[in-house]
């Protein structure tokens, strides 16, 4: 995958925020249980669109590969480690029975204007399950923040 053009990247920020804005406007209760990262146990999937995929793998913790479709690899233990680049999907989901129909029209109109912005771009337009993003893109390295023990190094024998 490619970058996205500044101007795309600006385009699908502002309509992050614009989303953003809505579900704040909707007050969706969220319960951090991590339900929406663990697809296959809950019943969905999580699609994404090739813009936003690209987006994503810019800043995004490294993941192990190849990746499934029963849970996202950004989620530890009920949070995300891909918070700020997540897609729409990400955004817009919630358990909260008071939100359903709200999610799924806000979903439609954000989908739409994504559409747009590859149409008006001239982008591959791709919509696939995150899994299978993930999966074609190159490894990005997994840092492993834990303490290191040092190495001592033995000189060989005879090594005068």
């Amino acid at each position: 995958m490619t970058s996205l053009a500044p101007e795309v990247e600006a385009r699908l920020l502002a309509l992050y925020a614009e989303v953003d804005a809505q579900i704040a406007a909707a007050k969706p209760r969220c319960d951090a249980s991590g339900r929406c990262c663990r697809f296959r146990e809950y019943g969905h999937t999580l699609f994404i669109s090739m813009i936003e995929a690209t987006h994503l793998l810019k800043s995004a913790p490294g993941y192990i590969q190849p990746v499934s479709g029963d849970f996202c690899p950004f989620q530890e233990g009920n949070l995300c480690t891909a918070r700020e680049p997540r897609p729409l999907g990400c955004r817009i989901y919630f358990c909260d029975p008071n939100y359903e129909g709200v999610g799924e029209a806000i979903t439609e109109a954000a989908l739409k204007k994504l559409k747009q912005l590859s149409d008006e771009f001239n982008l591959d337009w791709r919509y696939a399950p995150l899994h299978w993003f993930l999966n074609e893109a190159s490894p990005r390295p997994i840092i492993d923040a834990s303490p290191r023990i040092p190495l001592t190094l033995t000189p060989p024998e005879n090594s005068t």
